[in-house]
């Protein structure tokens, strides 16, 4: 059968189940199947036969079953009858194996309810978790399928449509079916709670907005019909935004959840150019929630609290949304961003692009096509190597204070070579002069005269100071300048990281 790999490769595999494992009650079933390559050859890593199932005498050799034949067994049973020569044991064995096995397969039941058009939504969904005590818990997105259903709308192939269209931006490539429905959900709660109020002015509680999960089960197919359109020019508008704040790649997008209410706002302020104040209001939100680290677990609650303060503080009001108030950023955080995990580590790197970073060798601003084109990514200013050698601890050496944007071409000739290093061999390769060198290292916030002398304490804190200003200037708030908890291990161990396998390439040797 055709399947695919942890990577997503489409390959095809045999199945086979051990009969004797099958059989015995002491061993699990499931780990009696197994598969083998489309050759029905399994080789080791060496290139030795481990198993070889090319020929059927191979497979009643060693007793096991060709699930291809599940339901048409007796051509298998008579091949595995003559090889053992109606052996009395194997006969006993296929028998054995075919009553608990095999026949399950031919007698097994599939139970069917049918519900009528007439069945309420809810019923809809609540029979369907009934009936799935026993699995996986099923998704919104396939309660909904079934649910819309009811009303003859296909929910998949339009999810499919949509992501088709989303996939075309880079940034929201990681965009999910159940993104979707949340933002969808934020919308649709919005417009119920606007609606309320001008039905009643004075209700006392009105219909509260939500995205949580019984919110979007609630979900209307004409709710779903109402925004769905709308909400794909959001997430446009939202990529737009992302581009003009240097984040060009769902791999450095902070967090995957913002996007959600980001969407949401743009698609209930429906402009596609926002003036210079409203910009920086949305900008300054984004970095906050960044900077703050508020999206990571359950955000919900402050998805729906994004929306309405967002919207309202965006076109003029003078309340500061919950998420700016929220945000606190500390200085010590700096020396534990070390890794594409942190939401926060994602942000230092997009605010050096958006700062204007050049690349150190051609000058070059870092714009989309710089980006996509020349491989920019993030690596170590002090290579790691040299700290190594030198004895910096690791937790400076990896921290985001010792990295910056560097096309894949500055990164192969900075190599582990000390900063005096390789600064004059980018000069000598490159063709270019210390002081313009020296202005696109400037770009990156790296002191030139401590980098050329090797002085990593120097350039350490000279670099976080400027970065804790960044950082400032994106959230509009002050970074907290605590002191690291001294009762909290340094990391023992240098990032696992490619930069050192990197040849160091030198034209003049």
């Amino acid at each position: 059968m055709e399947t695919q790999d942890q990577r997503g490769k489409k390959i095809k595999r045999w199945y086979y189940i051990d009969m004797e494992m099958a059989l015995d009650e002491n061993a699990d079933r499931e780990e009696a199947i197994f598969s083998v390559p489309e050759d029905r050859v399994e080789r080791t890593f060496r290139n030795e036969i481990r198993r070889d199932y090319s020929k059927p005498k191979y497979e009643y050799k060693d007793k096991v079953f060709p699930l291809k034949d599940v339901f048409d067994p007796d051509e298998w049973e008579m091949g595995f009858q003559e090889y053992w020569d109606y052996d009395k044991e194997k006969t006993k064995l296929w028998l054995a194996f075919n009553k608990s096995v095999v026949k399950k397969f031919e007698q097994y039941q599939l139970p069917v309810i049918e519900l009528g058009r007439e069945t309420p939504k809810e019923a809809v969904c609540q029979v369907f978790e009934k009936v799935n005590t026993g699995g996986v818990t099923l998704t919104v997105f396939e309660l909904l399928t079934a649910t819309f259903a009811a009303d003859n709308f296909q929910l998949r192939p339009d999810w499919e449509e949509r992501k088709r269209r989303l996939t075309q931006h880079s940034v929201l490539r990681n965009v999910s079916s159940t993104d979707i429905l949340q933002a969808i959900t934020l919308l649709a709660m919005r417009e119920r709670r606007e609606q309320a109020l001008r039905d009643a002015p004075d209700m006392e509680r009105p219909p509260a907005i939500g995205c949580k999960r019984a919110d979007m089960l609630r979900l209307t197919l004409a709710e779903y019909q109402r925004w769905a359109v709308p909400l794909m020019k959001g997430f446009e508008r939202a990529a737009f935004f992302l581009h003009s704040e240097h984040i060009f790649d769902a791999r450095f997008l902070p967090y995957g959840s913002q996007l959600i209410p980001l969407a949401a706002i743009l698609t209930v302020l429906n402009r596609d150019n926002l003036n210079h104040g409203e910009q920086e209001k949305l900008a300054q939100w984004y970095w906050c929630g960044v900077f703050g680290e508020l999206y990571g677990g359950t955000t919900e609650t402050r998805f729906a609290r994004d929306l309405p303060e967002v919207v309202e503080w965006v076109g003029g009001g003078e309340e500061v949304p919950r998420t700016v108030g929220d945000a606190v950023f500390a200085a010590s955080r700096l020396l534990s961003l070390r890794t594409r995990n942190s939401a926060a580590y994602k942000g230092v790197y997009s605010l050096l692009l958006r700062e204007g970073a050049r690349d150190l060798m051609t000058g070059d601003s870092t714009s989309v096509v710089h980006y996509f084109e020349r491989r920019v990514d993030i690596h170590h200013i002090f290579p790691q190597k040299w700290c190594r050698d030198k004895g910096i601890d690791a937790q400076r050496c990896d921290s985001v204070v010792n990295k910056t944007p560097l096309t894949a071409t500055t990164n192969i000739r900075i190599g582990g070579a000390a900063p005096s290093e390789y600064t004059a061999r980018i000069e000598r390769n490159a063709g270019i002069t210390t002081e313009a060198l020296d202005a696109n290292l400037t770009s990156h916030f790296i002191d030139p005269d401590r980098l050329r002398n090797d002085d990593f304490d120097g350039f350490f804190e000279a670099r976080r100071q400027a970065l804790i200003t960044r950082i400032e200037r994106a959230t509009g708030k002050s970074v907290v300048m605590d002191i690291p908890d001294e009762g909290e291990e340094p990391p023992a161990e240098y990032e696992m990281i490619d930069d050192e396998s990197q040849t160091i390439v030198d034209e003049d040797e």
